[in-house]
């Protein structure tokens, strides 16, 4: 069955809550997919980002990650068998590339993600759990659209640097996530697993209109 559960990422008795309401509802918990986060305008270059606007990108993005895996990572190592659960949190491209257009809070926090995830990847990795960071690249969302629709300019200047020459589609992360949480990926552990695009091994764009 389904279960929604209304919760605030950054409360630590919140999260702790979140986890045993689930546990109790199905009985076990095999993967945990950590995928809040915000990206306020807010949070632009370190020369105009204030400590409000640094901290409440933190909390959401960073903080709310090192909660879900101190509370939810117990209940994986709860299950039996060599392959006990799946661990996978979002970090973005940003993590690997210094991005066009600066969000310096956003880009910290991602990085921490991308750190973090590795470590505990190589801590429990003896245990059965598996610890991943997934890096999208610019995905497809009605915010981004929204944005771009505002600034076709910023749009173009961020696709120049995608040699697919487009963005990322929801269902190609989702996709993504489905492969590292399953035993498909049962080798895969404390890596940055980047759907770019190939952002990432791109020196430049190749010329002429993407196929």
């Amino acid at each position: 069955g389904d279960l929604a559960l209304a919760v605030d990422v950054t409360d630590e008795a919140a999260v702790e809550a979140l986890y045993a309401g689930v546990r109790e509802e199905f009985g076990a918990i095999h993967v945990l997919f950590n995928n809040a986060g915000i990206s306020p305008t807010d949070d632009d270059s370190v020369l105009k980002t204030g400590l409000d606007a640094w901290q409440r990108v933190q909390d959401v993005n960073l903080k709310s990650v090192y909660l879900c895996c101190r509370f939810g990572i117990p209940h994986l190592l709860d299950n039996d068998g060599p392959h006990r659960g799946s661990v996978i949190n979002t970090a973005s491209f940003v993590a690997t590339l210094g991005a066009a257009t600066s969000q310096i809070s956003y880009t910290a926090s991602k990085g921490g993600v991308l750190a973090m995830s590795r470590e505990m990847g190589v801590e429990f990795a003896r245990q059965g759990v598996r610890v991943n960071a997934l890096s999208p690249g610019p995905v497809d969302t009605p915010l981004l659209r929204e944005l771009f629709a505002k600034d076709p300019e910023r749009a173009a200047r961020r696709l120049v640097h995608v040699p697919m020459g487009r963005f990322g589609y929801v269902e190609e992360m989702a996709n993504a996530v489905l492969f590292l949480a399953s035993d498909e990926s049962s080798f895969i552990t404390a890596s940055n697993f980047l759907v770019d695009g190939g952002i990432s091994g791109a020196y430049t764009t190749p010329l002429g209109d993407p196929a």
